[in-house]
């Protein structure tokens, strides 16, 4: 059993006794809604989008949600999320789509390494409603889950403390931290050994140089201060994800039409001012607080980037047949088209 694996069937053995001790949120008992999440406040380009989510819950509800926020994993940390939601534990979670990604294929689509090279049709396909959105739906709502809203985050780099990383020869047995199925297959696909480990452990990771770099978003960088130890960064979509609010399906269908109208006007905010806020923070002041620190920014143009696409193109091919070929190019359709 895989490390993911296996804390989740642990998470879901905690979630399964926390919830045998609390009721889910209702007007009969009277519990606030709880929602929770493993991100700390310190990453400033994604909590504000939670917090416009809970805001606009709580107001478009009338008051009819009460929300009780855990957030830094203290009611449930990253491995535990799912099972908890699952079991009661949490009502509402906001999580990664990597981390849930192996349990649900069809969330990968919006993870696949040069799926698209313009980040605005990433964006555009999970808006709710649309094709990419209504599909991810249909796949989770038999399996208990409902997706309310995400913000697709920018595009995943390389980021290394040794040496740039130009071609896919240079990525050849480097460790390097990983946070999901697919980005770990897409560093296999490069020569490299994926290491998974929580965005907290990973500052110590380099230092201690028990990892050589990560593939990551440059929210977890700067979020975790890895700017200060890192020396360069491969530009290109070497990944993506979502980070996204989830509900229970059955907890959903549960609510009056009040409350669920005010769930889905919520999950729209998070997509749209919460992605509008972590694109500013991101362009803003992410990206000059990395170069300031003096990170070089390594830019494979024409033949280089040719030779990265052509390395990972087996990444698209394993989950396509993980997923299934019809469902898999439905979704890449509607990324492409959007």
């Amino acid at each position: 059993m895989g490390r993911r694996s296996f804390l989740s069937a642990a998470g879901l053995g905690l979630a399964a006794a926390g919830a045998s001790a609390c009721a889910p949120a209702s007007a009969e008992t009277g519990r606030k809604t709880r929602v929770a999440t493993y991100l700390p406040s310190s990453y400033g380009d994604l909590y504000p989008g939670i917090e416009m989510f809970n805001e606009a819950a709580a107001e478009r509800s009338g008051g009819r949600l009460e929300l009780d926020m855990y957030d830094s994993g203290a009611l449930l940390g990253a491995e535990q999320l799912l099972p908890g939601l699952l079991s009661g534990v949490a009502d509402v979670i906001f999580q990664t789509s990597s981390y849930v990604s192996s349990t649900y294929p069809v969330l990968g689509a919006m993870e696949l390494p040069f799926v698209t090279e313009d980040y605005g049709k990433l964006r555009r396909a999970i808006e709710p409603g649309k094709p990419q959105y209504e599909l991810i739906n249909e796949h989770l709502e038999p399996k208990g889950v409902r997706i309310l809203g995400g913000m697709p985050t920018t595009f995943e780099y390389v980021w290394t403390v040794d040496k740039p990383i130009r071609r896919p020869e240079d990525v050849r047995g480097l460790r390097l931290r990983v946070a999901g199925e697919i980005e770990g297959e897409t560093v296999k696909a490069l020569g490299g050994a994926p290491v998974t480990m929580g965005s907290a452990e990973v500052y110590q990771a380099l230092e201690k140089k028990t990892i050589d770099g990560l593939v990551s978003y440059i929210g977890t960088v700067v979020s975790r201060d890895l700017q200060k130890i890192v020396r360069y960064g491969t530009a290109g979509h070497f990944g993506a994800y979502t980070v996204d609010a989830y509900c229970r399906s059955d907890w959903y269908q549960q609510q009056p039409p009040a409350v669920r109208s005010a769930l889905d006007a919520a999950g729209k905010k998070l997509y749209e001012d919460g992605t509008a806020h972590m694109v500013k923070t991101h362009t803003k002041e992410y990206l000059p607080k990395v170069e300031g620190a003096g990170v070089e920014l390594v830019k494979p143009e024409g033949a280089e980037m040719d030779a990265f696409r052509k390395a990972i193109a087996p990444v698209r091919s394993a989950w396509r047949q993980r997923l299934g070929a019809r469902t898999a190019d439905r979704a890449v359709e509607s990324i492409r088209k959007a």
